[in-house]
């Protein structure tokens, strides 16, 4: 006689839902993401620390962000070639690694220019891990359960970058040199786990074809796909370069931002665990369109802003929409990519997103020189072009996806 089925509770069924049935080999990457964010202290603090406590002139510290960024701008391409060449843990780990020597190195740097080659490397280094880290989620988890895992490290990388930020807040006040060397063991777990735990997921050697970036490429829809988010990221990253910006020009204090910012988190940590599954019944194509437009709207609400209260709905706006993206543009990527390119094809969505913190500051200020309406109407018609186009993409991505799987 078959054994009855298993009744579970309401609340071990919304349980289950949300993180039941994916390989033990996803939590290793989930905690180790978790680990790698706790402890990425030092980053978001290195304007300071060049001002601060290197005595950089705020126009040399410009200068020695911009190489960071210069570097990320080659890491995506490089990483998600390494992650196909020799695979995806090496690369992941060799990437944690690196980065961990790079914020020692920079942590006892006193030269200007050994701070400025660390910072160089460091954009290099830092990212390394994220194509081999979303290829190897693809390999390991299938089609239908990617968005919902994809959803998961977004809300670990989060929950791991709020209380980074209020903790290194707290520590830098004592001085810098323990937030790089927190910010280096957090990489040097998550290399650990991952080399330790996680088997390479890389396909073998017999069932991997020949190609490269010349065939990514070729991929009109990929390509399409990825400058849609690029118009994204041109809205969405005006929150951290541009938004304090033009709060304090309104003439509210720096802690407003302080305020409206934490929402941000706040929302994303409590509604997108609980939203994340129910999201997964539809396309992710329609789902990521939806928070494109909703992200535009927000921003846009902010040309109207004048108070912290104004601005902290608008937060509260964009935000929803960046709780429907979650995991969705990485879930379309793998869905487009073959497993032997899926390093390369997340290497150039990753590129997507590098292109725009290189690009946002320039735009932003320029719009906010014109004035607030400017910036945050252009801005938000910017979501609106990427809902828009990825609308018109969702067939061809549709028609990909089921290909894939058959």
């Amino acid at each position: 006689m078959a054994a009855p089925p298993i009744q579970r509770s309401p609340v071990r069924r919304f349980v289950h839902s949300r993180v039941g049935g994916l390989p033990r080999e996803f939590w290793v990457l989930f905690s180790g993401t978790a680990v790698n964010k706790l402890g990425a202290m030092a980053q978001p603090f290195m304007g300071i620390y060049l001002t601060q406590s290197r005595g950089v002139s705020v126009a040399m510290t410009g200068f020695v962000l911009m190489l960071w960024g210069c570097g990320s701008l080659l890491s995506q391409p490089v990483a998600g070639f390494l992650a196909d060449r020799i695979g995806r843990r090496a690369t992941l780990t060799g990437g944690m690694v690196a980065t961990a020597a790079t914020m020692i190195f920079l942590g006892y740097a006193r030269d200007l220019t050994a701070i400025a080659a660390g910072m160089f490397v460091l954009g290099m280094v830092v990212d390394t891990y994220r194509p081999a880290s979303q290829a190897m989620l693809a390999d390991l988890v299938p089609p239908e359960d990617r968005p919902r895992a994809y959803g998961l490290l977004f809300w670990a990388i989060n929950l791991g970058f709020s209380v980074a930020m209020v903790a290194g807040g707290r520590l830098a006040s004592g001085g810098f040199l323990l937030l790089f060397w927190i910010d280096a063991a957090g990489c040097l777990i998550f290399g650990f786990l991952v080399w330790r735990l996680i088997p390479e997921t890389r396909p073998p050697a017999a069932e991997r074809l020949p190609g490269g970036y010349r065939d990514v490429l070729r991929d009109r829809t990929m390509v399409a796909f990825v400058l849609m988010n690029l118009a994204y990221t041109c809205t969405y990253l005006q929150a951290f370069q541009t938004l304090a910006i033009a709060m304090t020009q309104r003439g509210l204090p720096p802690e407003a931002f302080g305020t409206a910012i934490a929402l941000n988190g706040a929302l994303i940590i409590i509604v997108q665990p609980i939203t994340t599954a129910w999201l997964t019944r539809f396309s992710p194509s329609l789902v990521l369109a939806s928070g494109f437009a909703v992200v535009g709207v927000g921003f846009a609400l902010q040309a109207f802003a004048t108070t912290t209260l104004q601005y902290a709905l608008a937060v509260a706006v964009w935000t929803c929409g960046e709780i429907l993206t979650a995991g969705m543009p990485l879930a379309i990527t793998s869905a487009l990519a073959p497993p032997h390119l899926r390093g390369r094809y997340n290497g150039l969505y990753g590129l997507s997103w590098s292109v725009g913190a290189a690009v946002t500051p320039v735009l932003g200020t320029r719009l906010l020189e014109v004035g607030h309406e400017a910036l945050w109407l252009t801005t938000g018609a910017l979501g609106l072009v990427a809902a828009v186009g990825q609308l018109l993409l969702a067939r061809a991505i549709r028609n990909r996806t089921r290909t894939q799987q058959s």
